[in-house]
């Protein structure tokens, strides 16, 4: 398949070179390596007829733009075409015809598909490693609760009904009412608030469950809530050498804990607690409120995107 050719800058651009820019988007141009991600993209393009397709790395790009501003696939095209400092950071000039929501809706299909997400994710956590900004001294796990806004909840008497099999439901923590969908797993390095891991389950699977996958191994601590602890964890961790800063929650034989306990959970709580603030970011700032797909697959992309998007906000923040 040919690609269209995209960027040529005219006339309107040269004009408008000092307008619409994002100080933010234009350090995320200069500090990725671009051409490694390309690289991973590299084998979305497909031979055969009819016109020319665009770029896999300006169709990502706009992905990510999506990802970051909360955005639907309608909403991305009028951006597109309607904001300069989107063009730019894609690569549009203004005379290039903008990707419609069908193109960006099957080049996403296109990269669960192929499982590249998490190829990609993988990459942009090399650069960052290569940049100096991922501290490595703990690892912050917690989850959250992301409702499905693809799908209306089955009826409780007929769960066969169900229009995303599998979305779930949960309670949420602390607060009445439950959730219908899914629930993303973040590992979050300690100091630089990067997202080193991320998985995500439906809604009714327990934050302890995927947390071993989310520990990376060459962090010096892991910090968690009492719901991640158990004395397994605690045990293969401190064999390899890493602090297991897991808090710790009374049980049947243990009404109270002893003062020992709670002075370590007092201790853990604070640290802990730095990984609201990407949650925080998720929802407030970058709009994330909602799962706009149907299965997990497509839910675990939106999730995977989010967190992409999110990196590259903080690294940005960490340049200006």
């Amino acid at each position: 398949m040919s690609v269209k050719r995209t960027g040529q800058l005219g006339f309107g651009d040269a004009a408008l070179s000092g307008r619409g820019r994002n100080d933010a988007l234009e350090r995320v141009s200069l500090l990725v390596d671009w051409g490694r991600i390309e690289q991973v993209l590299g084998g979305l393009r497909q031979e055969g007829p009819g016109r020319p397709g665009y770029r896999p790395l300006l169709l990502f790009k706009a992905l990510l733009l999506q990802a970051w501003y909360g955005l639907s696939d309608n909403e991305l095209e009028y951006r597109l075409g309607d904001s300069l400092s989107f063009g730019r950071f894609v690569g549009l000039s203004l005379e290039d015809e903008v990707p419609d929501h069908t193109t960006l809706c099957r080049f996403r299909n296109r990269l669960i598909a192929a499982r590249l997400l998490e190829t990609l994710f993988g990459e942009l956590d090399r650069q960052l490693e290569a940049a100096g900004v991922v501290l490595k001294a703990g690892t912050l796990l917690d989850a959250t609760l992301i409702a499905t806004g693809a799908a209306r909840p089955p009826p409780k008497d007929h769960p066969e009904l169900a229009r995303d099999p599998d979305a779930a439901f949960a309670k949420r923590s602390g607060k009445p009412g439950s959730t219908y969908g899914y629930k993303a797993h973040v590992g979050v390095d300690q100091g630089s608030g990067l997202i080193r891991s991320v998985i995500a389950t439906p809604a009714n699977v327990n934050d302890t469950t995927p947390a071993d996958d989310l520990i990376r191994g060459d962090e010096r601590a892991v910090l968690a809530d009492a719901a991640y602890h158990t004395h397994r964890r605690e045990a293969a961790l401190k064999k390899r050498g890493v602090k297991a800063r897991l808090m710790r929650r009374p049980n049947k034989h243990r009404r109270k804990l002893p003062p020992r306990l709670a002075r370590l959970n007092r201790l853990i709580a604070p640290r802990r607690a730095a990984v609201e603030t990407t949650f925080a970011t998720w929802k407030r700032r970058m709009g994330f409120t909602a799962i706009r797909y149907l299965g997990l697959a497509k839910a675990s992309a939106q999730i995977t995107l989010v967190a992409i998007a999110f990196n590259l906000r903080r690294w940005s923040a960490m340049a200006a």
